[in-house]
């Protein structure tokens, strides 16, 4: 294991806990943007697994500590994965962007469906979370948009990235 990759999915988890006060109630779920942003920059410097894995967990605690539903669990983690595929793919950040959106506001929100008609009882229809999961997603991707832009100009991108692996071969960042 990276030791220097574990210590930043640390650290994006503690801030996504520490900022999960930030929420947006729509409906039965809650838009949290701050986990669409981590999960943006895990999928960009961690990769797939990391950033599912840290959505995971974000979600298990925010969960325990009241500021979470059990719908976060898949509108996180299906945005976290195709955000990171994504862009270990391609190493655009647009397509982490998109891949965020499309995994949370699209997969995510269908998933969350059967969750929430089975542990919550809730009888909505199949698209109810698809709206909300988007007002939450586009948020977070907004500001992690505008961050990485800004990173990668300064080169902070290149040289975190350096850093991540450097017994690897480092990902091309375009945007």
């Amino acid at each position: 294991m990276n030791t220097k990759k574990l210590t930043l999915a640390g650290m994006l988890i503690a801030f996504g806990v520490v900022f999960s006060f930030f929420s947006i109630p729509v409906g039965a779920s809650k838009c949290f943007p701050v986990q669409h942003l981590v999960n943006v920059i895990a999928g960009v410097l961690l990769g797939p697994v990391y950033a599912v894995i840290m959505a995971f967990l974000t979600s298990l605690i925010r969960l325990m500590m009241g500021t979470g539903t059990i719908l976060a669990f898949p509108g996180s983690m299906f945005g976290a994965l195709l955000s990171g595929v994504l862009f270990v793919s391609t190493g655009k950040l647009i397509a982490a962007f998109l891949g965020e959106v499309f995994g949370t506001g699209i997969l995510g929100a269908l998933a969350a469906y059967p969750i929430a008609a089975f542990l919550l009882g809730s009888e909505v229809a199949i698209f109810a979370y698809v709206i909300p999961f988007l007002i939450s997603t586009l948020g977070g991707v907004t500001i992690a948009a505008v961050l990485l832009h800004v990173l990668d100009r300064l080169g902070f991108l290149e040289k975190v990235n350096g850093l991540l692996h450097a017994n690897q071969v480092m990902l091309n960042v375009d945007v």
